[in-house]
Parts: structure tokens; C-alpha cells; sequence
């Protein structure tokens, strides 16, 4: 029961950090768009090309799992559903991993 609290405080902790350094949506999206090379405007449509999936999958992991966002909240605003997002925060955290892809720089 204690682990399970002190599991669900450091991760309060660590989406807390993450927000008083400055970061939110708009500096994950940056930091994705750096990475795969994409406009702003190309990153999140719906398309299912390769590079612009991998990148909404990776936003999606970091949104989540970083910086605390819901899955629906996001679903919302990239036009997707609760389960999609679901599934692409779990591709995110593999690209994340196997590229050693960070927030910061």
C-alpha cells in the first residue's frame, strides 16, 4: 500500500518538475518537431506516414507520461481517441527508449 503512495507522489513530482522548468504541449511539440524535422502545421494530422505517426507517438508518451496529461484531454486536442492514444504512448515509450530520445536537448 505505502510503495503505491510513494509511487503515485514521485510521479506527482516528477510532472510537477517537469511544468516549473517551463515545459508544456507547445515545448514538447518543438522538441518533437526538431527531432523528426517537421513543420509545426505537418506534425499531428492524422496521417499515417511513418515519420509524422512515430512523432505523434512520442509526443503522446511525453504528454503523458512526463508532463501528466490525460489520454482523453489529449485525444481531444490531436483528434484522436482515448485507446489511441493509449497505444501510442506505448509506441512513444519504445521510440523514446530504442533512440534515446530525451525532452531536453
Amino acid at each position: 500500500m505505502f510503495d503505491v503512495l510513494k509511487e503515485a507522489g514521485e510521479k506527482f513530482e516528477r510532472h510537477y518538475e517537469m511544468k516549473r522548468l517551463g515545459y508544456d504541449l507547445n515545448t514538447i511539440e518543438d522538441r518533437v518537431c526538431e527531432i523528426y524535422k517537421l513543420r509545426k502545421e505537418d506534425s499531428f494530422s492524422r496521417s499515417r506516414e511513418k515519420v509524422k505517426s512515430e512523432a505523434r507517438a512520442l509526443f503522446c508518451f511525453w504528454a503523458v507520461r512526463k508532463l501528466g496529461y490525460g489520454q482523453r484531454e489529449l485525444g481531444r486536442r490531436l483528434g484522436m481517441t482515448q485507446p489511441g492514444v493509449g497505444y501510442a504512448v506505448i509506441k512513444g515509450e519504445a521510440i523514446s527508449k530504442s533512440n534515446n530520445y530525451q525532452i531536453k536537448d
